[in-house]
């Protein structure tokens, strides 16, 4: 297989993905963004009445664990995989498996409840996208829940720090709409996609209510879809 592209970015990749206006954004708070998608995701199954604490979740594409970090006590087994060898040797605290292709997952029939896909897609090839799809819908069990959370390509400025981001050069970025349609066509049942990130940490920490009304708005840095198997 051809070595994953991450593999050589893994030494470097926290100064590879260094900006100004992203650096900026987080201000002091480094895990500004992954603590973002963490309480999305508190609050979706919050807001659904479903106690996760009894939940076996994974997370595709999972990089160096940030998120199942962030997890870890949130569930009762955390996992998480890429195709990356070389990221995922610093994950500790999760069971940990290699892609050996991207629209592969090594986990069985319905062995989970809870599968994110955080920031993944805009790397995976286009005509690998609904296989990568049908595949987290296979392993996850009934009722299951898969959130698939991408850049938002309407936001300008996100445009800007991935075109220049080095390890977002070969990045295609997707509308919530085709998100949607891959989850749709995979046979799950998406909601309405959740738009955040409109204001920077510093801010956000003080005025969080502020963003909350415009999470219909399509011009949030990020977007955050999550589907039921139907």
């Amino acid at each position: 297989m051809k070595q994953p592209e991450f593999d050589s970015y893994s030494s470097s990749y926290e100064t590879l993905l260094k900006d100004p206006i992203r650096d900026r954004f987080m201000g002091a708070d480094e895990d500004f963004f992954h603590t973002r998608k963490r309480d999305l995701i508190r609050e979706h199954f919050r807001s659904q009445g479903i106690q996760t604490s009894g939940l076996r979740y994974l997370d595709v594409g999972c990089g160096k664990g940030e998120l199942l970090g962030l997890l870890r006590d949130d569930f009762s087994y955390v996992a998480g995989c890429d195709p990356s060898r070389e990221m995922l040797k610093v994950v500790s605290g999760a069971d940990i498996r290699t892609q050996e292709e991207p629209d592969t997952i090594p986990f069985g029939d319905e062995e989970l409840d809870f599968v994110s896909a955080v920031c993944v897609y805009h790397h995976v090839p286009p005509e690998k996208r609904l296989p990568l799809t049908r595949e987290i819908r296979r392993v996850l069990r009934r009722h299951g829940v898969f959130v698939m959370i991408e850049h938002n390509p309407y936001n300008p400025i996100t445009r800007l720090v991935v075109s220049r981001t080095p390890v977002d050069a070969n990045a295609v970025l997707l509308r919530a709409s085709e998100a949607r349609g891959w989850m749709e066509q995979a046979g799950f049942k998406p909601n309405a996609p959740n738009y955040f990130l409109y204001l920077p940490a510093p801010i956000y920490r003080l005025a969080s209510a502020l963003e909350h009304p415009l999470r219909f708005l399509p011009l949030g840095g990020q977007y955050a879809i999550f589907g039921s198997k139907a």
